[in-house]
């Protein structure tokens, strides 16, 4: 599935959660979201917990 169809989908979600459950709906589905995201991405491999822990800022290196 392309990167432009799951944005997609994500944004229907969304505008769901928005228009039938409100402004919470609404928050608690793009924090799940966000979370899935990142489970998901640890699990492939493209993340490491070591990143998330000590994000680096610029290229700055010793």
């Amino acid at each position: 599935m392309s990167t432009a169809a799951v944005g997609l989908l994500a944004g229907m979600a969304l505008g769901f959660a928005g228009y039938f459950g409100g402004f919470w709906a609404f928050l608690l589905v793009l924090v799940l979201g966000v979370l899935g995201l990142v489970i998901g991405r640890l699990l492939e491999g493209d993340l490491s917990v070591d990143d998330l822990l000590h994000p680096r800022s610029g290229d700055r290196r010793r």
